[in-house]
């Protein structure tokens, strides 16, 4: 059983920034693509940026230019930089692989950004 833990949320000013980190229990970072996903109040969980074993990076229209996902496998940890914070920024931010194989989610790290 994976465990993921996610943290680096927090309450932030609109245009500020934050750094999201996410451990795992385990090594699955590189050999995975990852991923961190976000669910905003009443809303659905999305896919918001994702790295594969190779470092390519894919990101959601919404923070294109703004977040910046990156990996460190010796340290078996995730991050995402999100820079220019907005409102719609505010969820509850997780890491999971980008096939969620694992079938479980951490608990999650709250960001809300304040107008």
């Amino acid at each position: 059983q994976v465990q993921l833990m996610e943290s680096g949320g927090g309450l932030v000013q609109a245009g500020g920034s934050l750094r999201l980190s996410c451990v795992a229990s385990r090594n699955i970072f590189s050999i995975n693509t990852m991923a961190w996903f976000r669910q905003p109040p009443g809303k659905q969980r999305e896919m918001v940026a994702s790295i594969t074993r190779g470092g390519i990076t894919n990101y959601a229209d919404s923070v294109k230019g703004r977040f910046t996902i990156s990996r460190t496998n010796v340290k078996n940890t995730l991050y995402l930089q999100m820079n220019s914070l907005t409102p719609e920024d505010t969820a509850v931010y997780y890491c999971n692989t980008e096939d969620l194989q694992y079938g479980v989610w951490g608990q999650g790290t709250q960001v809300t950004v304040s107008s």
